[in-house]
């Protein structure tokens, strides 16, 4: 998923933002999340992040908000705590993204973009981390 400089800008200051806060920085990949992205590629990664923001957060009424996010089980599950895109109330709060609405392809495409970029800089940090 190629960006631009715009939207790098972007996705780095809310990941900067977001690391302000004790619970959404507590979030991190393990060696188990990184060998199943490694094993599948970022491209399937990306398909899942797509098809559960689709199904899990993009509907206007989702009858379990709040609870619908697992907390390990998949790295877009964990990615999705630590961007604060895990339920409406924090899409809401943290990306400005208002509730009891359908999700825009835009914001849906935001999203995703935003899992992603986590994951992949959580995997380049973990990879650094390991070389010295």
């Amino acid at each position: 998923m190629p960006i631009n400089d715009k939207q790098r800008t972007i996705l780095l200051n809310k990941l900067e933002k977001l690391s302000t806060s004790k619970f959404r920085n507590s979030f991190n990949l393990q060696k188990q999340d990184i060998e199943y992205i490694e094993k599948k590629g970022i491209s399937t990664i990306s398909k899942h992040a797509k098809e559960i923001i689709i199904k899990r957060l993009a509907p206007k009424n989702i009858p379990n908000d709040g609870k619908q996010t697992p907390m390990k089980g998949h790295p877009v599950f964990i990615a999705q705590h630590a961007t604060a895109t895990c339920c409406r109330n924090c899409l809401y709060k943290w990306h400005h993204i208002e509730r009891n609405r359908q999700l825009t392809d835009s914001e849906q495409n935001y999203i995703v973009a935003l899992i992603l970029f986590w994951i992949i800089n959580q995997i380049n940090t973990r990879k650094n981390n390991n070389d010295h």
